[in-house]
């Protein structure tokens, strides 16, 4: 029984072919990076280094909606900033704002159910709450910010347990997280004193 064979001339690499081959590698390697790096867009939070801010969400979801929810969009820009904050007091979590901040917080268009926000670190949620007006004849059971602000001290907001009373709130209080009081101590707005009263 006889082989079959085919010979098949094979010609060598030259050098141009071989730059040919190197310079595709190159091209397909850096679309690789550019398609990785534009599919992490928004959610991304590597080198992200703003440290403490408020975002409000970005399709204006409502309080009742936020717990069915697995994924959040952050709006574009915070509504609050670390640069916005003067102080941040631990024990009270009361926040002393610039006078732009205060303004913009203080024309916050906000309904009887409440507006959802997102405490964020390096634009990473770290819980949630809502601005609640105080016309509101609903109650809710999380962190809530009151509007209009109540205090007698200029530019000042607090973080407060439920609405209309603390009594409603139930489960543990997120407001001491150690991310964020951290956060707050490193950009000098954590007021004097407190950080180890909260660690305790």
């Amino acid at each position: 029984m006889s082989k079959l064979t085919c010979d098949i001339p094979v010609k060598p690499i030259t050098p141009i072919v071989i730059g040919i081959i190197l310079v595709l590698g190159i091209l397909l390697s850096s679309i690789c990076i550019t398609s990785e790096g534009e599919g992490k867009g928004e959610g991304s939070y590597e080198g992200n280094d703003e440290g403490f801010a408020i975002y409000l969400t970005k399709q204006d979801i409502p309080p009742a909606q936020m717990e069915a929810l697995s994924h959040v969009n952050l709006a574009d820009q915070p509504i609050i900033s670390v640069q916005d904050v003067i102080t941040y007091n631990a024990q009270t979590h009361e926040i002393t704002l610039t006078d732009e901040a205060f303004e913009r917080i203080s024309q916050l268009d906000v309904t009887t159910r409440g507006k959802s926000f997102i405490v964020c670190v390096d634009k990473r949620p770290i819980y949630w709450g809502a601005f609640w007006v105080l016309w509101s004849s609903m109650s809710f059971d999380g962190v809530t910010i009151w509007l209009p602000p109540i205090f007698e001290e200029p530019n000042v907001i607090r973080l407060e347990l439920g609405y209309p009373s603390s009594e409603l709130y139930t489960g543990e209080d997120p407001r001491s997280n150690p991310i964020v009081i951290e956060s707050l101590e490193q950009a000098g707005k954590l007021l004097n004193g407190l950080l180890a009263a909260v660690a305790e």
